[in-house]
């Protein structure tokens, strides 16, 4: 039964009443498609059984007491008035919702969700027992609270219950503040209003406010003992919302960051109640406990602001470099799930997963201070052997094959073995290996008129400014940059994207499982510069990263990759003019 709802006092005898109305209530409600003859029996059953109980009241040696004088009167006005509906038309959709399965009568719903279905709520909600009044009940329960907190702190056993149970007295007076209707300021109070103001006291607009505040700060204090810190901040605030000047509050706000080891928080609300009254003791005492850990944890926000507004300058800068240059960029999912408690992601889902435990993610391509000219974050991957390596600074305009000699000379005359301890048949020489890159979202040109379905676990086009930037932040703030409260908020994006990806591939393929072909590959001249790749008609620069897989020319690797993977092109060297 709902909180809001009081028995009454004659409960025995109202609720054998309640039944037996209930249960010609239900004959009605099976009758509604019956013949109208059917129900007129009904309503006649009913209208002998208060002729009944009206008999039997005036037998009682008693006589008919109150009670039963409205509950008569009750039955009398739903005979002759149909309950109060407008129309038979509302009558008839009335008692079809009777007849829904999942219809709960009010009476017995156990939870706020069952009483809503209803189609009652309003009206139970707002039901009391008789004399009491939102006022009323508001200042009792508050009153209970405080009696709660002081027998509480009395107790030598240290019982908390007595502190559950001020928390609990707390909430109901909170709830019964939200029932009164505010007067206006210049509200005048009647003679017979200031006589009935102890059974239904009154207030305005600020003194219910008032006492909101210092329900909540009260409540907030009951937490504190009960070392519930996050409830302490959530009461807090919400005193604060009601009263800014509650001294109390913002004492009881700042603890509770302390305890949650939120710093600049909690030196934000130290600062605030200070501001009310500067000679505070309590407040100062936090202060200078606090002191150094919240000029850190401010300098620590001012260094992440810098960073990334310079970061922010920075994606400016590349988008505006590759859109003029014709270089196009994507981006892969930087989550794996779309729950805590998705239990289908195994091993190779979590090595796809792009974060940044992995060395070269993370960066970004950038202007040389000299000649203008960029530098771009290579991977170079070796799937024969399950190694890569990563180059943080590739200029644009360096030769391929120049890094690759740098990286697997040339083996020496005398010199039989190269320098890697994995390469065991020493076949990674500069002349000996094939370079590639693959192809990613094929059908997309890039002008935003075809935007094909995208699998979750391949790349996606960056179509805009935004969506880089996006992207990038969130990428950050999943590393840590901005705090974990930032990192859930990045992670519950990514997971909306992700989920919205599944979506539209499940719509239109019937299956995560229907995956799509292996992405076809293009090979690189060794002699090819960066630039020449990036540019290439079948680029797209995932991640802000050039990754460019190599293989043994001879190596089995090397012949099974080409099997499944199709070669669509080369990227051949420019003529060098003389």
């Amino acid at each position: 039964v709902p909180q809001s709802f009081h028995v009454c006092a004659n409960a025995s005898s109202s609720l054998t009443n309640a039944l037996i109305i209930h249960n010609i209530t239900i004959s009605i409600m099976n009758s509604v498609d019956a013949k109208q003859q059917q129900r007129d029996a009904l309503v006649d059953k009913l209208k002998a059984t208060k002729e009944q109980w009206d008999a039997e009241a005036d037998a009682s040696p008693d006589g008919p007491d109150e009670t039963d004088a409205l509950l008569s009167k009750a039955i009398e006005m739903a005979i002759e008035q149909g309950k109060g509906w407008a129309s038979s038309e509302e009558r008839e959709k009335y008692l079809e919702t009777l007849l829904d399965d999942e219809f709960i009568p009010p009476l017995f719903a156990e939870n706020e969700e069952e009483l809503e279905k209803s189609g009652l709520k309003d009206a139970f909600t707002t039901l009391h027992n008789e004399g009491e009044t939102p006022g009323k009940n508001m200042l009792e329960f508050k009153e209970k609270g405080n009696q709660s907190i002081a027998f509480g702190k009395k107790n030598e056993a240290g019982n908390i219950q007595y502190y559950r149970d001020a928390a609990n007295h707390y909430y109901e007076a909170i709830h019964w503040a939200n029932r009164i209707v505010p007067k206006d300021e210049d509200f005048v109070p009647t003679i017979e209003e200031l006589n009935d103001q102890d059974i239904d006291p009154f207030f305005t607009e600020k003194e219910l406010d008032e006492i909101r505040s210092v329900i909540h700060s009260n409540c907030a204090m009951a937490h504190m003992l009960l070392k519930n810190w996050g409830f302490v901040r959530d009461e807090a605030k919400k005193a604060i919302a009601f009263n800014s000047q509650n001294l109390k509050a913002w004492y009881r706000l700042a603890k509770a960051h302390q305890m949650l080891k939120d710093w600049e928080e909690a030196g934000d609300a130290i600062d605030s109640g200070l501001k009310i009254e500067k000679d505070n003791k309590d407040l100062l005492k936090l202060q200078k406990l606090l002191g150094d850990k919240v000029r850190k944890a401010r300098l620590n926000r001012q260094q992440r602001e810098r960073a990334r507004a310079e970061r922010t300058s920075r994606i400016k800068d590349v988008w505006r470099y590759c859109k003029e240059d014709s270089i196009s960029l994507g981006r892969v999912s930087l989550v794996a799930t779309v729950r805590d408690d998705e239990d289908d992601e195994g091993n190779d889902a979590a090595e796809a997963r792009w974060h940044h435990h992995y060395p070269h993610t993370g960066q970004l391509p950038k202007r040389q201070m000299q000649g203008g000219g960029w530098t771009w974050p290579v991977l170079f991957v070796y799937p024969s052997h399950h190694q890569s390596d990563f180059i943080e600074h590739f200029a644009e305009e360096d030769i391929i094959a120049l890094r690759m000699a740098e990286m697997f000379p040339e083996q020496e005359e005398g010199k039989d073995e190269t320098e890697m301890p994995w390469d065991y048949n020493n076949e990674f020489r500069c002349s000996n290996l094939a370079v590639y890159f693959e192809v990613h979202c094929i059908g997309d040109d890039g002008t935003g008129r075809q935007k094909p379905v995208i699998h979750p676990d391949s790349v996606e086009r960056l179509t805009d400014q935004g969506s880089a930037m996006r992207f990038y932040e969130s990428s950050r703030a999943l590393k840590g940059d901005e705090g974990p409260e930032m990192a859930n908020v990045a992670r519950c994006m990514e997971r909306k994207h992700l989920h919205q990806q599944r979506k539209a591939w499940i719509k239109k393929h019937g299956s995560l499982w229907a995956t799509p072909d292996p992405c076809p590959v293009v090979q690189v001249h060794p002699a090819a510069t960066l630039a020449q790749v990036l540019r290439h008609s079948n680029m797209i620069v995932p991640n802000f990263l050039v990754t460019l897989m190599l293989f043994p020319n001879d190596h089995p690797a090397h012949r099974e990759f080409l099997k499944e993977h199709k070669c669509i092109g080369i990227v051949e060297p420019e003529e060098i003019t003389h």
